[in-house]
């Protein structure tokens, strides 16, 4: 089996020391390879800071192409969107809009379902606005959780009218002192990232995905 994950910077692993939650993941599904027989699984971080759902589109097929067949044993993770939501004041409207974020997710999919036999996507994080609004690497940018919450919800929706699995961050980080788990307000941190991990590993065992 093999786990490709693609998305921006947080799949990526910015700002933590241990590769971000994707990373702990591998380490993690490594071990099960190594001590357990009859299992066997790649876990490719395919995490890209700053990319929107367009930026994925233009190269989700060719890096899938290199790493799996059609129709191989295998898992295509989306975690993305928080770029998409970010609100561009210059503009007055999101990086992607609503309509184009949607329609984006849908070809997504298309794609991702010729290689994979399983298609996942993975939620949102909500944002410190204190520290997002303006975003202090990006002025003239926001990022607004009513934003973060209307994108998260087209995934969501997106997943149920579908029959995708979706694993909702959002709301399990929104039920903790999220803000502690934040670097720099949308980006997690240290515990952020293991907190994702742990989400997202308990989603996978209890689905026996993995």
């Amino acid at each position: 089996m093999q786990i490709l994950i693609f998305g921006d910077s947080i799949a990526y692993g910015a700002w933590d020391r241990e590769g971000g939650w994707v990373q702990r993941l591998r380490k993690f599904l490594d071990e099960k390879t190594l001590t357990k027989k009859d299992f066997y699984c790649l876990v490719y971080n395919l995490g890209v800071s700053g990319d929107t759902t367009d930026d994925l589109l233009e190269r989700f097929e060719f890096e899938t192409k290199q790493r799996i067949e059609e129709k191989e044993d295998a898992i295509i993770v989306f975690s993305i969107g928080g770029n998409d939501a970010t609100f561009i004041d210059k503009e007055k409207q999101c990086q992607v809009s609503k309509e184009k974020f949607r329609e984006n997710i849908q070809k997504l999919t298309a794609l991702a379902d010729k290689y994979a036999l399983k298609i996942i996507f993975t939620g949102l994080l909500p944002a410190d606005e204190l520290k997002t609004m303006p975003i202090s690497w990006a002025p003239g940018a926001y990022y607004r959780n009513n934003d973060i919450i209307q994108y998260d919800k087209i995934i969501k929706s997106f997943c149920q009218e579908n029959n995708i699995f979706f694993i909702d961050v959002f709301n399990q980080f929104i039920n903790l002192d999220y803000k502690n788990l934040l670097a720099d307000g949308q980006h997690p941190n240290f515990a952020g990232h293991q907190k994702i991990f742990e989400i997202i590993k308990e989603f996978l065992v209890k689905n026996k995905i993995i």
